[in-house]
């Protein structure tokens, strides 16, 4: 067998070789999805021990009715993420064992957010009040973590990891920002007027919407860069994820804080309309806090992604080009040595004996040309 030239044969390479097209497509796993899984589900929790708290402790029925409504959205967010969070576990899990199928992926997400949905579901009918509100809250938290479950499905499982993360933060942060609201408020000129109150509150919303933004780009650029390591460590053959896989995961949290109010509108249709039918100025409420929940989304979605992508820019380095010429060199002429000759320079030329370079030209002359060399001839 002949070789072909400018190639080793795979028997005489030092390396080993390795399959590139296993390593390649198989897909990375979301570091950390267990103890996401935990803390998402200990939110959702969290937020239901407080919805149950806020409408026990109120008198029965009209005011019942409004703080459900006011409590639904916090709910809607918490089991979305929950439901990813523990459908991205079961992932990990799934394809540790029996391999990457998209098949068995699609089904085990679903599966995760459905666990979650169903134990919400039974959790809300057996503490909450038996009204026709609460079956409403324990559909409508069920259909959140099912479709949250279902986003986890992805291919690009850490992505879908840097935005549960992003977005769980950004819940808590939400919930953590309603203590330095009165002195926001306060700030922002809030008056006796109705006027100036408006004023400050939209003031207050947006700079609320701006940091949880920051925010959650944060939380996404440093999950993935987390990510990264890890892979890294493990195989250092590993694909690096490009930028659009920063982008989803800046804006994830934007998504699904605008997701959530989808369902909510389609869901929690009949809670809403029974809230703001209770008065003119509760059906002002919800109109108002309806708007403010779409304008927080937006301000998240896209601050969040410009920030990832900012923070992932500043990791990239120049690209160097094949045309780009090489540095002079700074030393004169008559001292440069070409690196890929062997043959002395101009220096040594310059160096040699005069006698010996005039006689060494002759001689080499006498001997190209005989009669070069003696001109009488």
């Amino acid at each position: 067998m002949t070789k072909q030239p400018g190639r080793v044969p795979a028997a005489e390479s030092d390396e080993p070789a390795v399959d590139t097209a296993s390593t390649d497509n198989r897909p990375l796993p979301a570091p950390g999805a267990a103890v996401l899984a935990l803390l998402a589900v200990g939110w959702l929790a969290a937020m239901l021990w407080s919805t149950r708290e806020a409408i026990t402790s109120a008198a029965a029925g009209v005011t019942a009715i409004s703080l459900s409504a006011f409590a639904l959205p916090g709910v809607i967010s918490a089991a979305l993420v929950a439901g990813a969070a523990v459908a991205l576990a079961g992932g990990n899990l799934l394809a540790r064992r029996y391999g990457d199928w998209a098949t068995l992926r699609f089904a085990g997400a679903i599966g995760g957010g459905m666990l979650v949905g169903l134990a919400a579901a039974v959790a809300i009918n057996l503490t909450y009040f038996d009204t026709s509100t609460t079956n409403v809250i324990a559909g409508t938290t069920a259909a959140a973590a099912i479709i949250g479950g279902a986003l986890a499905a992805a291919r690009t499982a850490p992505a879908i990891g840097a935005v549960v993360t992003a977005a769980l933060g950004t819940l808590i942060f939400v919930v953590a920002f309603s203590r330095a609201r009165d002195p926001l408020f306060d700030l922002f000129g809030a008056g006796d007027s109705q006027e100036s109150l408006i004023n400050a509150a939209k003031w207050v919303s947006r700079t609320e919407s701006l940091v949880a933004g920051l925010l959650a780009g944060l939380l996404a650029f440093g999950y993935l860069t987390w990510a990264r390591r890890r892979a890294v460590r493990r195989d250092p053959g590993t694909p690096a994820l490009r930028w659009p896989a920063y982008l989803l995961a800046g804006a994830g949290p934007g998504l699904l804080l605008l997701l959530a109010e989808v369902i909510i509108r389609i869901g929690g249709r009949s809670l809403l309309d029974l809230a703001s039918a209770l008065s003119e100025a509760d059906a002002v409420a919800q109109t108002s806090l309806g708007t403010s929940r779409v304008d927080n989304g937006i301000w998240v979605l896209f601050v969040g992604a410009l920030t990832a992508l900012i923070a992932f820019g500043r990791t990239l380095s120049p690209a160097q080009s094949d045309d780009d010429e090489p540095a002079a060199d700074p030393r004169p002429a008559a001292d440069q040595v070409d690196p890929e000759d062997d043959k002395p320079g101009y220096a040594e030329a310059f160096d040699a004996d005069p006698a010996e370079a005039f006689d060494g030209g002759a001689a080499e002359t006498a001997n190209a040309d005989p009669t070069k060399a003696d001109p009488a001839r």
